[in-house]
């Protein structure tokens, strides 16, 4: 059951903030070797990973953009360019760029007319249908000069794989593997989709998303309770609003919008490419200049100024629905730039890190009051200060306020009396397990190395993260439960089941 939760929370958010990726089981010297950083002139970063194992390349573009950094009014603007990167280019998913060109610009120029006259004071309803009748029209006649997934099209007949992306409140990632005598394809592909952005489709895709937040939110308890806990736990940080967006700001948003965006924030100093697999570093260099060298250079992006203020006191907040109850609890932390971050991600291990945690021996094997528990740090990213959350599945005829008060209880145990080296050590084993587990392919490696280069500016971070953890003590844990893990910091989401009488009422 927490494997679905888990799922559900990894669609809903991608990337949460802690990616369990892995490295191979050698050095950061014997990577050192494999993995050469250049950098174009316009500010574009690349990375190449030497893996001559298989003909296959894995490529994956990092962009350092998630949905913080949408501006108010267009949540989602991030997850919607993502869709869009699939659309196709000037050359390809179109039957005659030319013709279709202008008629998605009076698309969009139509759509905002309808969205002004909606939202103005007095809405003219006449104005509004004429408006929206026009749209409609153009909509059809742009239907005329797509080629329906031409891009993934084209990529799958090469003998491409794992074709996907993903967006999450940090970051947005595009990935996918080729034959290693097609990296020029992917040269290709990948510098025309980012060099002329096509928003072919664009409003029809809008209504994709918002089955998939019908679907992954608004159908699903899971989805719910955390889009609720989100808005509840924060009160200033972006990390408040759902990456999906909000329903009416997917409607606000015009292809205008997502230009804009991609215009700021897709730039070439805003982005890291990783390519692994049995390249040479001189192809990559030659083909990297040739095909993304004339891009120009732009300002960086600015930061998030926002901050998250102190918390003043508990958050609770109760949900009902003819589900599964579920508790979560979410304590503000730290961002991954905090040395204690990495004292958290241990701490979180030990007490609820599989069947040997604190918290899993005494709530489901001894006690039986939870079918399932599990905690994590970093959620829903790592730039700004997150959470460190504990989500916990009560047993039959057990309350969620008993589980609550038990995690309480073992908390202040830790705070009090700390942890044991035994404890700690078997955690350290399992952060090093869990990191050995992801980079044990092309794709991995190129996925992890992308994120810790593009977001935290050095790909080693992967394997000196590991490093410290040699250094982190009890006494640490001890520290950071005390500091951070606290009433006053917490909130708390609870999902319960609707009575019986409120059930019939609803009827």
């Amino acid at each position: 059951m927490l494997r679905r939760f888990y799922a559900a929370l990894l669609v809903v958010f991608f990337g949460v903030g802690v990616l369990c990726h892995s490295l191979n089981a050698q050095s950061l010297s014997d990577f050192e070797q494999k993995v050469t950083k250049f950098k174009l002139d316009n500010g574009l970063t690349f990375l190449v990973i030497k893996r001559p194992v298989a003909p296959v390349v894995s490529m994956v573009t990092f962009a350092n953009v998630g949905s913080i950094n949408e501006p108010r009014g267009h949540t989602g603007i991030a997850h919607i360019f993502e869709h869009m990167a699939f659309k196709g280019t000037p050359n390809i998913g179109t039957k005659n760029w030319k013709a279709e060109k202008p008629v998605l610009k009076k698309e969009d120029q139509t759509y905002q007319k309808w969205l002004a006259e909606k939202y103005s004071p007095e809405p003219d309803s006449a104005k509004m249908k004429n408006l929206w009748s026009q749209f409609k029209d153009l909509q059809k006649k742009e239907e005329q000069y797509v080629k329906n997934n031409e891009f993934s099209q084209v990529i799958e007949r090469n003998g491409g794989e794992n074709l996907n992306a993903g967006t999450g409140a940090d970051q947005t990632m595009f990935f996918y593997s080729l034959p290693e005598n097609k990296l020029e394809l992917w040269f290709s592909l990948e510098s025309d989709r980012f060099k002329h952005p096509v928003f072919r489709e664009f409003y029809k895709e809008k209504n994709v998303i918002r089955e998939e937040r019908r679907r992954r939110t608004e159908s699903s308890p899971i989805g719910r309770l955390l889009e609720e806990f989100q808005a509840v736990s924060f009160t200033a940080s972006p990390y408040q609003h759902p990456t999906i967006g909000w329903n009416s700001d997917i409607t606000a948003t015009t292809m205008q919008d997502a230009r804009n965006f991609f215009n700021k924030y897709y730039v070439p100093s805003n982005l890291t490419m990783a390519i692994a697999g049995d390249v040479t570093v001189d192809q990559v260099k030659k083909m990297a200049k040739e095909y993304f060298g004339d891009i120009p250079a732009a300002p960086a992006p600015p930061p998030v100024y926002t901050k998250e203020p102190k918390q003043r006191g508990e958050r609770d907040f109760t949900m009902k629905g003819q589900t599964q109850p579920i508790l979560l609890m979410g304590y503000h932390t730290v961002p991954e730039s905090n040395p204690d971050f990495q004292s958290l991600q241990l701490l979180s291990n030990i007490l609820s890190g599989g069947r040997t945690s604190i918290l899993y021996k005494k709530m489901v094997e001894n006690d039986e009051t939870a079918l399932q528990i599990a905690s994590f740090n970093g959620f829903p990213g790592t730039k700004l200060k997150p959470l460190f959350i504990t989500l916990a599945v009560p047993n039959r005829n057990v309350s969620v306020d008993t589980l609550k008060s038990t995690i309480i209880n073992e908390i202040e145990k830790v705070k009090n009396n700390g942890v044991t080296q035994e404890e700690l050590d078997r955690a350290r084993t399992n952060a090093r397990a869990n990191l050995i587990r992801g980079l044990d392919s092309n794709l991995g490696i190129a996925r992890t190395l992308a994120q810790a280069q593009g977001q935290r500016g050095d790909w080693r971070k992967v394997f000196t993260d590991i490093q410290k953890l040699q250094n982190i003590t009890v006494d640490d844990l001890k520290r950071v439960a005390k500091k951070y893990l606290t009433t006053k910091n917490l909130t708390v989401g609870e999902l319960v089941k609707k009575s019986s009488k409120e059930v019939a009422n609803a009827k």
